[in-house]
């Protein structure tokens, strides 16, 4: 799923530097505070895999009845999903450098599920400051347990009658894990970043960062197994670039 908005970067952006003049960082302050702008540039492209892909690890889920119930044919991790055309599932894709601005956060949260005894979307992307919904679907206990670095970490116990809650990320982060404690397979990924330009890549591999203004951009692709690359690209007003990542077999 494509989010027609670019992820920033990881980090919050820096307000001073060493022998920064205090104009030159009262400059950087009002640039960072301008408001964000949409354009009409696009970056595209699919994200590959070479090599044997490895084959999906088997879970157990008998040590509670409802989740054993829930996968009667057996569950399987989401952690290296290779597609049928070669190219690999729930990679994250975002502008690192090159955006500027300030972003709001849309009034829309993003919807974190545990259905199944698994999290709904396995990989997602959010606007720092955005309200993150989880629910839980299933009638049994779960609990939200996040490890993030730059953000509070939280830990809220989910019983199966208690079916939704609400929690924040207010500072840029790429990648927040996020897992359960009481079900030791359950895990997600969530990329909190300053700005929307960001992807997931779904059954065919590919990405789409939409409404970019022009300008050359660092695009960094994110995957939990096989690390992190990055490239360059520039584009621009009304232009498509297209780029291909790569990642292989360990």
């Amino acid at each position: 799923m494509v989010v027609a908005a670019g992820c920033g970067g990881g980090d919050a952006p820096q307000r001073s530097r060493p022998g920064a003049q205090p104009a030159e960082d009262a400059a950087a302050d009002q640039a960072a505070a301008a408001p964000g702008a949409m354009g009409t540039a696009v970056v595209k492209g699919t994200v590959g895999f070479e090599g044997d892909a490895p084959k999906a690890r088997k879970i157990r889920m008998d040590a509670d009845p409802f989740c054993q119930k829930a996968h009667t044919s057996g569950a399987s991790s989401e952690e290296v999903l290779v597609n049928e055309n070669g190219t690999l599932k729930n990679v994250f894709v975002y502008v690192k450098e090159g955006i500027g601005g300030s972003y709001p956060p849309p009034a829309e949260p993003l919807v974190l599920d545990q259905k199944g005894c698994t999290y709904i979307p396995h990989i997602s992307g959010m606007i720092a400051g955005q309200t993150l919904k989880v629910l839980n679907s299933d009638d049994t206990l779960h609990n939200i347990h996040a490890l993030p670095k730059n953000n509070p970490q939280f830990n809220i116990a989910m019983p199966k009658y208690v079916k939704e809650k609400e929690q924040t990320f207010e500072n840029p982060e790429v990648m927040i894990p996020i897992k359960c404690d009481v079900h030791s397979w359950m895990a997600t990924y969530i990329g909190v970043l300053s700005h929307p330009f960001f992807s997931v890549t779904g059954n065919d591999g590919s990405f789409d960062l939409s409404q970019l203004p022009a300008g050359t951009y660092t695009l960094e692709a994110w995957h939990e197994k096989y690390g992190t690359q990055t490239q360059q690209v520039t584009v621009g007003d009304g232009e498509t670039q297209e780029v291909a990542f790569t990642f292989q077999a360990s």
